[in-house]
């Protein structure tokens, strides 16, 4: 997560240095691969109280470009540029004192320079002020305090922000509970192709929650979350084509999406895989595979599977048992 949001904050500050003349020709030497003449270029500009210096000699300092990698250092000039209102230095001192990088981990002061980036308009920084808030991290827990940065950053298109307001919604946490701005808010993030807003929207019209109810949008949401490897979309997916509801009965589809949330561990899915074996639907009649798949599951505390796996084992073969033992997922 740091180092997503970090490479996050290098483009804003490089975005602002590349405005200033002076500092072109250190940033042209960054961008070949030329840090020791930019580290010539940048340190005595840093040291003159240039701000995007500053900034870019923390961040030689924190990757060990033309440096020694060094959080220490690299936090000092951090600090430094951020004292001077560069948004991408007040960002990331934020992230190294909440995580104790270079500095001694400190959640108040990380949320000191979160709320100063946030309120330049950073989205980054408004999305871990409202966590901040959100988990009372720093600050006292406000949820409200929280939804309302939330709602900056997913007004900016964030999409970490914008998810995580449709669950403030779908709970009523910090805001009237209101499933319809739920959904609103997850389509946003479902279109971008995150699974875990796929996997929400595509429940929410199966149960008619904020949306009207929708059966066919409500499987093809959930399809493309699970497509995605999502681990409770797959085995839901499959319980709809195992029982037909809301789609036309298919054990071989089903068997399909309960193998796939199995490989990821999910029990109920190696249970449900396992029994499909046994009684044959879907797939062939397998003992060995029955086996395996209850086995994992009762490993799990599945007591159905635990049960079957006892009667299995009387229907079983010594060698079928042995061979199913010996079955890795």
């Amino acid at each position: 997560m740091f180092f997503r949001i970090a490479a996050a904050a290098v483009f804003i500050a490089i975005a602002g240095v590349t405005n200033a003349s002076d500092l072109e020709a250190g940033i042209e030497a960054y961008e070949r691969g030329d840090y020791t003449d930019a580290l010539e270029i940048f340190r005595p500009l840093a040291e003159q109280g240039h701000a995007d210096a500053q900034y870019s000699l923390g961040h030689m300092h924190f990757f060990g470009r033309g440096v020694p990698m060094d959080n220490a250092e690299a936090a000092a000039w951090f600090q430094r540029a951020a004292e001077q209102g560069h948004v991408g230095a007040q960002f990331i001192l934020g992230l190294l004192y909440d995580a104790g990088q270079g500095v001694r981990q400190d959640y108040a002061e990380a949320t000191t320079w979160f709320r100063r980036a946030a309120e330049q308009g950073l989205a980054d920084a408004q999305l871990r002020l409202a966590q901040m808030y959100d988990d009372g991290d720093g600050v006292r827990q406000d949820k409200a305090e929280a939804s309302a940065w939330y709602r900056r950053a997913a007004e900016q298109g964030h999409a970490d922000a914008q998810l995580r307001l449709a669950h403030m919604y779908d709970d009523g946490e910090g805001v009237p509970q209101d499933y319809a701005e739920a959904a609103t808010w997850c389509r946003r993030v479902a279109e971008l192709g995150d699974p875990d807003a796929q996997f929400r929207l595509g429940h929410m019209y199966y149960l008619g929650q904020g949306v009207l109810r929708d059966n066919a949008e409500a499987v093809a949401w959930l399809r493309r979350a699970a497509e995605q490897g999502h681990a409770e979309a797959q085995p839901l997916l499959g319980y709809m084509y195992y029982f037909g509801d809301p789609v036309t009965q298919d054990y071989a589809e089903a068997a399909t999406w309960f193998h796939r949330a199995a490989e990821q561990g999910h029990a109920g899915a190696q249970f449900k895989l396992g029994y499909m074996y046994y009684k044959s639907l879907g797939v062939p009649q397998d003992y060995v595979s029955a086996y395996f798949w209850f086995n994992l599951a009762s490993a799990q505390g599945d007591e159905e599977a635990r049960a079957l796996l006892n009667i299995l084992e009387e229907e079983m073969t010594r060698d079928q048992v042995a061979e199913a033992q010996k079955l890795r997922p």
